[in-house]
């Protein structure tokens, strides 16, 4: 009986790996022709990769031999052999165990870059390959990919300097019997003048506003400046030429002091302008006696132009007054002559050109109107005036004396108390209370310019108010509660803590208030009044 050659038993299938007995010529699993499979290699020891020196030949497909069936060609070296410093490698199997020719790579077929993308240096670095790219790297980029990188800046010359790319242009460069095309393009545009190529920047797109030529000029002095960015120019429309911020105007918060006077009005919170306006000023009565007056109006919200319509108003009265007290005329005369002037300022805004009211004939029914309240404090007298719901509170330097309200409001809350139909709570919780029935304007039914004249007995302060501030201190204890103690010494300040206390309180309106200090003369005269 004839002998079968026994091949060399295996562990395990090369096919599926699965165990194999002794003296098995087919895979029990998958049916692997044990026969067919070459005897494997013998121990191949790890040793360190070396580079070899420059001018050495590189391994390539015909350097080595091709293995036999099963066996290394007799030619070749020993596994990891070093001759002269350099690594020889054995040749790779001629199939694997899927029956497919083994791809042979020759170090020199793989290129080379460091750990930022650039081409390695050195020996074997000229023909795209890292020499020292050990065996079973990652293979190179399949024939004709691009590889397309955007971290790194133009190369000085206009080449690019990403990748193994050969130039600017991305031309392919062919290694081994593969060709890879490996394209380095650098961001648009060229690096930055000046800037450092190896900073990792970007260019910027235009140049920073900050720093830019073209950036707006610091005003000149006596210019407005911007409150917001506090270095831009304010133009003629109120707008900041450098951030473009809206100007406050110049009505939105004003403050005036002399020696025995002083007044503040704010626009308030909800408001989008300040419709109220004021006047202060002092004089001499002809025996040279001093004689300070205070003008505070309010601007009708429902009316057109209000604050052209109280800015007119408070001017009038106030002239008038200067015009009429040193001419010896008395004090509560004066006031009254000064509110008619003022009424016929705001009838004049309602006047119009002939012919232009032919295209609105309700237009009248809409003219400027304002109410005016006003205090003189002249020869030991306070006289007060008014027209509508704005207010004089009397505030006595003893907090210990009683305080008072001297103004009567022109108003819808106000004529149902005064008819008894009402008590003060139950006209002031209507939602009418403030309809104002007396106010100055064309449109008014009958004007009544009410007037008063008080002796105080006391030093105190005068305070005249609009409803922006009264709505928040109502009563006479209430407004006391809100002057500051030193109030005498220092009005303007009493005033920005008067018109603050309003903010505070929701601000729905615009705040005026003027603070008139009243001292007392040595011989301390009581009180009287008469009343127009």
């Amino acid at each position: 009986m004839s002998q079968s050659h026994q091949q060399p038993a295996l562990p395990t299938c090369p096919g599926c790996e699965e165990p194999l007995d002794a003296g098995d010529r087919f895979c029990g699993a998958c049916g692997h022709d044990l026969s067919a499979v070459p005897t494997g290699p013998g121990d191949r020891p790890t040793v360190a990769v070396a580079v070899p020196p420059a001018g050495q030949a590189k391994a390539g497909p015909g350097d080595a031999g091709r293995a036999g069936a099963g066996t290394p060609d007799a030619g070749a070296p020993r596994a990891g052999a070093v001759e002269g410093g350099a690594v020889r490698w054995p040749a790779a199997a001629e199939t694997d165990s899927s029956d497919v020719p083994a791809p042979v790579h020759s170090p020199a077929d793989v290129p080379g870059t460091d750990s930022d993308g650039r081409p390695l240096t050195g020996p074997g670095a000229e023909s795209g390959g890292g020499a020292g790219a050990a065996p079973g790297g990652p293979a190179h980029e399949e024939a004709g990919a691009v590889r397309v990188r955007h971290d790194h800046r133009a190369a000085p010359g206009g080449g690019t300097a990403t990748g193994a790319a050969a130039d600017a242009g991305g031309a392919a460069r062919t290694t081994g019997d593969r060709a890879a095309a490996v394209a380095g393009v650098a961001p648009d545009g060229a690096a930055e003048p000046g800037g450092d190529p190896d900073s990792g920047d970007f260019p910027l797109a235009a140049p920073d506003p900050r720093t830019a030529e073209h950036a707006p000029a610091a005003p000149a002095a006596g210019e407005k400046v911007c409150v917001a960015c506090r270095s831009g120019r304010v133009d003629p429309d109120g707008y900041c030429e450098n951030c473009g911020h809206a100007q406050p105007r110049e009505r939105d918060h004003m403050e005036q002091e002399l020696d025995t006077v002083a007044a503040v009005s704010d626009r308030g919170l909800r408001h989008h302008r300040n419709e109220d306006s004021f006047a202060v000023s002092s004089t001499a009565l002809p025996d040279g006696s001093p004689a300070v007056v205070a003008i505070v109006c309010d601007g009708v919200s429902s009316a057109s132009r209000p604050d052209e319509a109280s800015a007119a108003a408070a001017t009038a009265a106030n002239e008038a007054l200067l015009a009429s007290l040193p001419r010896g005329t008395h004090p509560q005369q004066a006031m009254h002559e000064a509110i008619v002037a003022a009424s016929e300022a705001v009838n004049a805004l309602a006047q119009e050109p002939a012919g232009a009211m032919g295209h609105d004939a309700h237009r009248h029914q809409n003219a400027p109107a304002c109410t005016l309240v006003g205090a003189v404090v002249a020869g030991g007298l306070l006289i007060v005036g008014w027209v509508g719901d704005s207010r004089v509170y009397w505030v006595p330097e003893d907090r210990t004396r009683p305080t008072a309200r001297l103004t009567e409001d022109d108003s819808w809350a106000a004529q149902m108390v005064a008819a008894g139909l009402m008590n003060e709570a139950e006209a002031y919780a209507d939602d009418r209370a403030h309809a104002i029935t007396g106010w100055l304007g064309a449109d008014a039914y009958e004007l009544e310019p009410h007037t008063a004249a008080f002796k105080p007995d006391r030093p105190g302060l005068v305070v005249v108010c609009t409803d922006g501030l009264w709505n928040y201190a109502e009563s006479g204890e209430e407004m006391a509660a809100a002057v500051p103690a030193d109030a005498q010494e220092r009005p303007l300040h009493a005033a920005q803590v008067l018109v603050g206390h309003a903010l505070d309180g929701g601000g729905h309106d615009n705040v005026t208030v003027a603070l008139l200090p009243f001292a007392v003369g040595p011989d301390g005269a009581g009180s009287a009044r008469a009343s127009v």
